[in-house]
């Protein structure tokens, strides 16, 4: 007997090409941004090496939050049923609430380096 609520095979196959699509994309994006931070920083000798930090900060967690998310699109495309789907976003939201207090929490300490606050 067929799962009335399985997806069909093709479906599946169609969303995990789209997320691995969108994730090439989104890498060539941050490559992109990764490069133009590399053209400011090298004409802008002005620029404290703390503000470098955070902002390097802010780019990195950017770009972990949105990989964490196509990870978590990549394995739902391939879960089995919606306990399984429940479970992985569960997982998920757990997870980014650790690394967003984490990151946060550094990411204040840089900005107030940067900003001439602490040392």
């Amino acid at each position: 007997m067929t799962n009335p609520y399985e997806i069909p095979t093709e479906m599946r196959d169609f969303a995990d090409r789209s997320v691995a699509q969108a994730r090439k994309a989104f890498e060539g994006f941050m490559g992109a941004v990764h490069k133009a931070a590399e053209t400011v920083e090298g004409s802008t000798g002005a620029v404290s090496a703390s503000a470098k930090d955070a902002s390097a900060k802010a780019v990195s967690y950017a770009e972990q939050n949105v990989t964490a998310a196509f990870d978590l699109a990549s394995k739902m495309v391939h879960a089995k049923d919606v306990q399984e789907v429940l479970k992985l976003q569960t997982e998920f939201v757990q997870a980014q609430m650790a690394a967003i207090q984490t990151q946060t929490k550094e990411l204040g300490v840089a900005v107030q380096k940067a900003a001439g606050l602490t040392k």
